[in-house]
């Protein structure tokens, strides 16, 4: 499926809304997104009254140094898991304070992948400081596809949870 850069702006631009009318912030935790979660919503002019904060964690280490994600995660179930989003998730939250926080884990490709979690498989969770839901994506296409999808996927399931 494509994903516009204007399918994102306005994403981005409807969680402004919800979240300005909240008086409420938003932090993201991304991994294979590579930050693209916080850069839709940076677009969006005054961002900076509902955006707190955005850790980019590549690697398992920064993961656990950035977000408290348990070392012993990643041997268990490995990056691209529930667990590791939902630890991720309650990283975000206290770390940065916000109300509402997303965190995103996959295989963009092109290689990377395993018969388990093949290219494409992005696991993305949201939480609001009560709850944390969390769902598993098989994505198609390319790398780029992979990761538009998942930032679309990712804004689409925050609006959700603050819209209630």
């Amino acid at each position: 499926m494509y994903v516009s850069d204007e399918d994102l702006t306005a994403l981005a631009a409807r969680l402004g809304e919800l979240l300005k009318a909240q008086g409420a912030l938003v932090s993201t935790a991304e991994s294979c997104t590579g930050g693209g979660i916080a850069e839709a919503i940076t677009r969006i002019p005054g961002s900076s009254a509902w955006f707190e904060a955005g850790y980019i964690t590549y690697s398992n280490q920064q993961k656990t140094l950035q977000l408290a994600v348990p070392s012993e995660l990643f041997p268990q179930v490995g990056a691209v898991s529930q667990e590791v989003v939902e630890a991720m998730v309650r990283g975000a939250h206290s770390h940065s304070g916000a109300r509402f926080a997303v965190s995103v884990s996959g295989v963009a490709g092109p290689d990377g992948g395993s018969v388990d979690k093949p290219v494409g498989t992005v696991w993305i969770a949201w939480g609001d400081g009560a709850r944390i839901l969390a769902e598993r994506f098989h994505f198609p296409g390319d790398r780029l596809s992979v990761r538009r999808q998942a930032v679309a996927s990712a804004l689409q399931g925050l609006i959700r949870l603050a819209a209630g």
